[in-house]
């Protein structure tokens, strides 16, 4: 029997996994967000991957390293599959045969079980399913929910939890207990002057710490204070973010991330809800004005919000529309800066994109659009400056062709840097005339461009430098 996203409706349970076998098959970034989610319940986390993320491995978590097999289910109460698709779908066949829901993730047609958007205000847990369809949809629903709920939350459930026992004590009716936990909820809102001392208690519990509890006054999250951080999170190595980046990421209550943003950066929120808003080449993505609104929401309702971006915000990341939007909407904010691929990619395989007696200054471009990178090119002597192009891997022979055509030397030194700072960064070292052909790994780690004679310099400072992995020179 094969499971699809069809219209059947889907049957809400949460499940107590806690000492019992749960596989995760992948550890790449998705995985690493998964295990996040599974950490706190207990669960046995047994993860199954060739290839397996430092954080991954620095977490704790049981690690099989090697290719998933059918037996790694035995035992299981649940599987999610965070592998590539083919991986996914065995994954989802053995765990069918095995009776055993499996999230196969951003896979619907491979799962029995899907992950939703969730809020949890303490032992208060809420999930929203588009049944896999249109997750960044559960994703807004939860936050528009997540904006409702206010932080007294806890105190209610310790309330209703109270009243329940006493209740059947009594043999209160189900249908009359509605109304009288409504009544007893509205009571903590009395002042405590009015109030018996276990209302007056549990007002103060719901008052953040350093305030005073009054009548009227609004909860930390009222309208008006919020404060959005447009964070730079670097070229991809958790270790280049700032101090105070990290000092943003650890007092989040909602981050918003994008694709290249490595997960070991979200471990710094720990206590924030990470939502995925990156855009990738050819997939549907969540539109520039949605993140807009996203932001100045959270921030109205009292949200610390992060959006985090990889390199530095203001460099090709949209990062002044968004500064932009929230001035417009009168929501306070702040940029700060991380470091971009088009200085670190190069500084890291050893290329100094300024070198006395080579190159007197750098230009930047992103590769992605012709239409915004030819009258730069066109407008550059050629020779006369470090060339550094972002996002164009793809594009590298049309942008090669117009270099040539505008009179740059064929046989000048060009660099494509794949991966900068991360385990799967690869080097190769060549020519322009060379640089369209060139070997590179597959996959879907970010690359840069680097032409000009500082290139030459590359293996010259190899030496003082941290070996790169995939160093792959071409002599020409």
């Amino acid at each position: 029997m094969t499971h699809s996203a069809d219209q059947t409706a889907l049957h809400p349970q949460f499940l107590k996994l806690s000492g019992r076998r749960v596989v995760v098959v992948g550890a790449g970034p998705v995985a690493a967000a998964k295990l996040a989610q599974l950490a706190g319940t207990g669960a046995d986390l047994v993860v199954v991957a060739p290839e397996v993320r430092p954080e991954i491995e620095a977490s704790g978590v049981r690690v099989e390293r090697r290719p998933f097999r059918p037996e790694d289910l035995e035992g299981a109460w649940f599987a999610v599959a965070a592998a590539p698709p083919e991986v996914n779908r065995a994954v989802a066949a053995e765990a069918e045969r095995r009776r055993i829901f499996v999230n196969a993730v951003d896979d619907p047609s491979a799962a029995s079980s899907y992950a939703g958007g969730v809020v949890r205000r303490g032992p208060v847990t809420v999930a929203i399913s588009t049944g896999g369809r249109a997750p960044a949809l559960a994703g807004l629903l939860r936050e528009g929910i997540e904006a409702l709920l206010p932080e007294q939350v806890e105190a209610w459930r310790e309330r209703a939890e109270a009243l329940r026992a006493r209740w059947r004590e009594a043999r209160v009716p189900m249908e009359a207990r509605r109304p009288l936990l409504l009544e007893a909820l509205n009571e903590l809102y009395a002042p405590p002057e009015a109030s018996a001392p276990a209302e007056a208690e549990s007002l103060a519990r719901s008052v953040p710490s350093g305030q005073t509890p009054q009548s009227g006054s609004e909860p930390r999250s009222g309208p008006g204070t919020g404060f959005v951080s447009l964070v730079g999170a670097g070229p991809g190595d958790p270790g280049l973010l700032t101090v105070k980046a990290v000092h943003r990421l650890e007092a989040a209550d909602l981050v918003l991330y994008d694709a290249l943003v490595s997960g070991e950066a979200l471990v710094h929120a720990r206590r924030a809800h990470c939502f995925f808003v990156g855009k990738r080449a050819g997939r549907p993505s969540v539109k520039q004005e949605t993140i807009h609104r996203m932001l100045i929401q959270a921030a109205r309702h009292g949200k610390r919000v992060v959006r985090l971006k990889a390199g530095d915000p203001f460099v090709f990341g949209r990062g002044g529309e968004e500064a932009l939007a929230l001035a417009e909407a009168g929501i306070p904010h702040e940029v700060i800066p991380g470091i971009s691929a088009a200085l670190a990619a190069p500084a890291l395989a050893g290329i100094p994109v300024t070198h006395r007696g080579l190159a007197t200054g750098f230009t930047v471009v992103s590769g992605h659009a012709e239409e915004a990178y030819r009258p730069v090119l066109m407008a550059v002597r050629p020779g006369a400056t470090t060339l550094v192009v972002l996002m164009g891997l793809g594009t590298r022979a049309r942008l090669v062709e117009l270099l040539l055509r505008a009179g740059w030397d064929p046989a000048t030194p060009a660099a494509a840097l794949l991966g900068a700072s991360t385990p799967e960064a690869h080097t190769w070292l060549g020519t322009l005339r060379d640089l369209p052909g060139a070997p590179l790994p597959g996959g879907h780690a970010p690359g840069t461009l680097v032409i000009g004679a500082v290139v030459s310099l590359a293996t010259a400072t190899a030496s003082a430098s941290p070996a790169q992995p995939g160093l792959a020179a071409a002599h020409t």
